[in-house]
């Protein structure tokens, strides 16, 4: 009786499993703690870059002089600073089109604009970094541990055929070992879910509010052009 209860034991079970059904499990635990080092690290990159968007556009609309916050900004060099990475992209090829003599300051806000969208791009794919494998876990892991129930469960049958009588002391360990890998296909799966779910949106919002920051930093550029070419005709 006491090596019938100590078999029955979560560990029992899994350590009387078939090499194939452990070999699902231990796959779907390494799956697991992959996706919750994900988690852990995609939060702090989000919360960082949520944390730094807000901060930079307080600077930003506060700052009466871009020039010298680009100043700043080359100082710091922090790559989690998705706004700043923009400000920097943006005002730089500004600065740089400024430099080329007789172009239109049409052509100097388009030039501006290219950059902004490929600096989006890049930080939209930093902030995306590990989804998808997230998203892998989430959908993929249920379905491994199935095939690992699948599989324990035709081994119990086949277990049975050999036996004279079938009791359910004979039948409970066989699907119940099996039953373990579906439980931890769920159990790397649900948080991979949840996670990829809630970091979508919260990366969709990041891409909002830069794409917002570029629409602001153009116009005000934008002003600032066509305020120097009416003091230029002014003048001239």
């Amino acid at each position: 009786m006491h090596s019938s209860l100590e078999q029955m034991t979560v560990w029992g079970l899994v350590s009387e499993a078939s090499l194939l059904v452990q070999a699902v499990m231990l796959s779907l635990v390494l799956a697991s703690l992959v996706s919750w080092y994900l988690i852990v690290q995609r939060s702090a990159v989000l919360r960082r870059s949520e944390r730094e968007a807000k901060a930079f556009l307080q600077r930003f609309r506060g700052s009466a002089e871009l020039a010298q916050l680009q100043r700043e900004c080359a100082a710091e060099a922090d790559q989690d600073a998705g706004v700043q990475q923009l400000f920097q992209a943006g005002y730089g090829e500004y600065l740089q089109l400024q430099r080329e003599p007789g172009i239109a300051a049409d052509a100097v806000i388009e030039g501006v604009e290219r950059s902004l969208l490929v600096a989006i791009a890049e930080q939209e794919e930093r902030l995306e970094k590990g989804l998808p494998l997230l998203a892998t876990v989430g959908s993929v892991s249920p379905y491994v541990g199935l095939f690992g129930t699948v599989w324990g469960i035709m081994n119990s049958f086949i277990g049975l055929s050999q036996v004279q009588q079938a009791t359910l002391s004979t039948v409970a360990p066989g699907i119940a070992e099996a039953l373990i890998a579906t439980a931890i296909g769920l159990f790397a799966a649900i948080p991979a879910v949840i996670a990829y779910n809630r970091f979508s949106a919260r990366v969709a919002g990041l891409g909002a509010r830069y794409y917002s920051f570029g629409n602001e930093l153009q116009g005000r550029l934008q002003r600032r052009l066509h305020s120097s070419a009416s003091r230029v005709a002014v003048a001239g």
